[in-house]
């Protein structure tokens, strides 16, 4: 997939299928344990439950056009669950 910057906290990721799906920021990450730069972000779809689809790469922040690269451990993915989580948290309860 190929993907362009649109705005500071939006993008659009090109799919396989040549359609254009614009994408919401909601946070980056660089963790200096594995020294990586994470991205989560949503398409504002929803699934099957009625929850905003949220998505999460890696990625480097340096490229003028970043690449969106796959999560492959599990502590990378219980890593960007406990930042949701807390962010969720912290919104429930700003409301």
């Amino acid at each position: 997939m190929n993907n362009e910057v649109k705005e500071e906290n939006t993008f659009t990721v090109i799919g396989d299928d040549g359609k254009e799906v614009k994408c919401e920021v909601l946070f980056t990450y660089e963790d200096e344990k594995t020294k990586k730069n994470y991205i989560a972000y949503t398409d504002n779809t929803l699934d099957d439950d009625g929850n905003t689809k949220v998505f999460a790469s890696i990625f480097n922040p340096e490229e003028e056009n970043p690449v969106l690269l796959p999560i492959e451990t599990d502590e990378e993915w219980k890593l960007i669950e406990g930042i949701l989580t807390s962010l969720t948290s912290e919104n429930e309860e700003a409301e």
